[in-house]
C-alpha cells in the first residue's frame, strides 16, 4: 500500500480520537477556547508523529486504545507548536494549511491560550491509567515527553531558529533541526517502545531512527519550498539542489539502516515520502 494512503488511514483514526477528546463534555461556558482548540488541531495535515506512534505500538503488542491515547497526546503537542510559531512574535504567519491561523481566525490571546491548553491536556491524557494501567510506564512517557518538547528539544530548536544569523554551517543548521524536529519525531517513535516495555537498545534505534528521518524530512522540507524564497536557515544556503539531495539521501540511508534489525515496515514506508 502506498505511503499517503497508509497516512490517509491513520489519520481518520487519530482525527476521530482526538475530535473525542476535545469534545466539551462538561458544557463550560468558555466555548470559543474549545473552538480555537478544535479550529487548530482539527484541520488536517500528514499526521506523521501518530503514524509513528501507531506502527511502532503495533510492533510491540500494545493495545489500540492505548497507542492512541499516547499518539494524540504527542499530536495535541505538535499543534499547540505550530500555533505559537504562527503567532506575530515568532513566525508572525497569517496562513497555516490554506487557511487563517489561529490568531486570524480568532485573536491573539486566544491563540495563546489554545496553545497553552494543547500543551496541558496532553500531560493529562498521558498522566490517566486510561493511557497505560502501569504508572510506571505512563511516568515514562511523560518525562520523555517534557524532554522532547522543553528547553532541550523542541523549544531550544525553536529558539535557535529566531536566533540572527545562528545557523554558520550545516552543522549548526542539522542540530537545530534535531532540536526542532527531530526530539518530537523520537518520542513519537519511542511512545510504542514504552508502552510495550522494550528494552533500552530498541529505543535507541528508535531514536536514531528517528533523528536521521527528521532532518532528511526539513531537507526535503526545504526543497519542496523551492528557491524563489530561500529563508535565513534553509538548507539551499549552505549547499547547491544537488548537494541537499545527496545529504537528504544519505539520512533516508540511516534512518532505514538504524531500524533494520527492528523490521517494522510502516517506518521503512514512511521513507517514501522523500520519493515523491
Amino acid at each position: 500500500m502506498p505511503i499517503q494512503q497508509l497516512l490517509a488511514e491513520n489519520a481518520k483514526n487519530i482525527e476521530h480520537e482526538l475530535t473525542e477528546l476535545l469534545s466539551n463534555k462538561a458544557q463550560l461556558p468558555h466555548n470559543q477556547i474549545y473552538e480555537a482548540i478544535r479550529y487548530s488541531t482539527l484541520s488536517g495535515g500528514k499526521r506523521l508523529r501518530p503514524f509513528m506512534v501507531m506502527a511502532t505500538s503495533k510492533a510491540f503488542n500494545v493495545p489500540t486504545k492505548y497507542a492512541l491515547r499516547a499518539a494524540a497526546s504527542i499530536e495535541m503537542i505538535h499543534c499547540y507548536s505550530l500555533i505559537h510559531d504562527d503567532l506575530p512574535g515568532l513566525d508572525n504567519d497569517d496562513l497555516r494549511r490554506g487557511q487563517p491561523t489561529c490568531h486570524k481566525q480568532f485573536d491573539e490571546a486566544t491563540a495563546i491560550l489554545a496553545g497553552d491548553s494543547l500543551l496541558t491536556l496532553a500531560f493529562e491524557i498521558l498522566s490517566d491509567p486510561k493511557t497505560h494501567p502501569s504508572a510506571q510506564i505512563r511516568c515514562e512517557l511523560i518525562a520523555s515527553l517534557a524532554k522532547a518538547c522543553g528547553k532541550d528539544g523542541m523549544i531550544g530548536g525553536q529558539v535557535l531558529d529566531l536566533a540572527p544569523n545562528y545557523a554558520k554551517n550545516i552543522d549548526d543548521l542539522m542540530l537545530l533541526h534535531q532540536m526542532k524536529t527531530g526530539e518530537m519525531f523520537a518520542i513519537s517513535c519511542e511512545a510504542g517502545a514504552i508502552l510495550g516495555s522494550a528494552d533500552q537498545h530498541t529505543k535507541a534505534a528508535l531514536k536514531a531512527y528517528a533523528y536521521n528521518f527528521g532532518k532528511a524530512f526539513q531537507i526535503w522540507d526545504d526543497l519542496e519550498d523551492g528557491m524563489e524564497i530561500v529563508e535565513v536557515n534553509n538548507i539551499l544556503n549552505f549547499l547547491d539542489y544537488k548537494q541537499a539531495k545527496e545529504l537528504l539521501d544519505s539520512y533516508v540511508s540511516h534512518a532505514r539502516e538504524a531500524i533494520k534489525i527492528l523490521n517494522i515496515e510502516p517506518l521503512f514506508k514512511l521513507c517514501e515520502l522523500f520519493n515523491d
